[in-house]
């Protein structure tokens, strides 16, 4: 991706961010739609993590980085801190990726 690509799509980024205040003013939605909105950023944020993981340009690959992902996951489900899912996908990763060379 190019600087001007990057720099245009921040710029479309904060724009849409903006639109929200501007085009409601001071009313404020309904219980329902805040619920929903909450609910759109969790499956959006697993597929942009699952597409950035199987995926390398437009092809598939499986690689030391599902592991990874894979090790995370775990380390969330039970729990643990950031911290320690951040570095167990690290060394994860890392170890995969030196073992299969």
């Amino acid at each position: 991706m190019t600087w001007p690509a990057l720099v245009i799509l921040a710029l479309c980024a904060y724009a849409m961010k903006a639109a929200g205040p501007l085009l409601l003013g001071d009313r404020t939605l309904s219980p329902r739609w805040n619920g929903l909105l909450g609910l759109v950023a969790v499956p959006l944020f697993g597929a942009l993590i699952l597409v950035q993981t199987i995926t390398d340009g437009r092809h598939y690959v499986i690689d030391s980085r599902v592991a990874g992902v894979a090790v995370a996951a775990v380390a969330v489900w039970r729990r643990a801190p950031f911290v320690v899912v951040v570095v167990l996908a690290a060394a994860t990763s890392a170890a995969v990726h030196a073992a299969t060379g």
